[in-house]
């Protein structure tokens, strides 16, 4: 498979907004080893602008780069989780027919973007949580935990800041998608 080079430089600069985003001095920690990041939304972002592998590798490089910088050491489990979230948000535009490239972001839009993005989490996620317990022994109960708390606060900071990013990206697509050529 071949990458173009704007492909890659867009998948660069996702995974490294995500990544420095994710970071925890821009977070708010909420339980072990869980923080609320704001940078999810730009995971989000990358994955419906810019479609499915886009938004796996945004997940994964970007959240290496968290952990790397962050001291933590490289989980695998929850960066392939982050690339499961980036995945399954990439679809959006697909399920959508591209109808936010056309300038349309309805109420049913926004319904189906936060609706795929708190599947994301869970699914993603839940697979981290599911290989932290078997891989690494990690308590059950407190994989679950991180899960719940993981999935939801994701989809409020996903849906909030999605929604005024997606509003503003419609109308100017919109905008442009009416331009008329004068003779």
């Amino acid at each position: 498979m071949s990458l173009s080079a704007k492909t890659v430089v867009v998948i660069a600069i996702g995974a490294a907004l995500y990544g420095i985003g994710g970071l925890p001095m821009f977070g708010i920690p909420v339980f072990a080893n869980t923080t609320l990041k704001p940078a999810m939304a730009v995971l989000a972002l990358f994955a419906v602008l810019f479609g499915p592998l886009v938004g796996f590798l945004v997940g994964i490089i970007g959240h290496w780069v968290t952990d790397l910088f962050a001291g933590w050491g490289v989980w695998f489990t929850w960066e392939l989780g982050s690339g499961i979230v980036g995945l399954i948000i990439g679809l959006y535009p697909i399920l959508t027919r591209g109808r936010l490239e056309m300038g349309l972001f309805s109420k049913l839009d926004f319904s189906l973007f936060v609706l795929l993005a708190f599947i994301a989490n869970v699914v993603g996620y839940g697979c981290s949580a599911f290989l932290d317990a078997v891989l690494y022994a990690e308590p059950f109960t407190k994989v679950l935990v991180q899960l719940v708390i993981i999935a939801l606060s994701n989809t409020v900071i996903i849906a909030f800041v999605g929604h005024l990013i997606l509003t503003s990206v419609a109308k100017r697509k919109q905008q442009s998608f009416n331009l008329k050529e004068a003779y």
